[in-house]
């Protein structure tokens, strides 16, 4: 547990021995961590497509605070979310380390890429699936359902992200909608 993935190489537990055995009926995930308003949050690295050194994004007028606008990824418009916004918070202030994660979502036989902005990427970390808690039903930053449970990596608690839930295209276009209609006058 806790250990970062090289790749092209099998993980090694302390001096290059074997990593201890995992309980039976365990499994090993991987998980890209990364900072976000000093909270250390991780996605699956299943749904991470690449990393990208923040750039130019291009705004899209009258969309809420947490989409910061769309950037060109190789001729595909890609969507550009800033998760610290999307949790209820302030959004991220771009600094040396910023960077934007690209997640492919898919829903059925639908594919859609969709970046999210962090202050930093960590690490990929190797986490048993009997060390992953469920998520809090209280006290946490986030909506209870955005986390899909907590990874104690090193004597601290990790959120891992239900990817899905946070970034649900139908949730986001139901709240882009009423953004853009929030300034119109309501017909009687």
């Amino acid at each position: 547990m806790g250990q970062v993935a090289q790749a092209g190489s099998a993980p090694l537990g302390k001096a290059g021995t074997k990593p201890p055995a995992v309980a039976s009926g365990a499994e090993i995930l991987q998980y890209l961590t990364f900072q976000l308003g000093g909270e250390m949050y991780a996605v699956g690295i299943l749904n991470v497509k690449e990393i990208i050194e923040y750039g130019q994004l291009t705004e899209i007028p009258m969309m809420p605070a947490f989409i910061r606008g769309v950037i060109n990824l190789r001729g595909s418009v890609v969507p550009v979310i800033d998760l610290s916004a999307r949790f209820g918070g302030h959004q991220t202030e771009v600094g040396r380390r910023t960077c934007i994660v690209i997640i492919e979502l898919v829903e059925g036989d639908l594919r859609q890429d969709i970046g999210v902005v962090v202050d930093a990427v960590s690490e990929v970390l190797e986490v048993s699936s009997t060390d992953i808690e469920p998520p809090p039903s209280f006290g946490a930053k986030i909506r209870a359902d955005f986390i899909f449970g907590m990874a104690k990596i090193g004597g601290k608690f990790v959120i891992i992200l239900n990817i899905q839930r946070v970034l649900s295209v139908e949730e986001i276009a139901a709240l882009t909608n009423l953004d853009a209609h929030a300034g119109e006058p309501v017909e009687a």
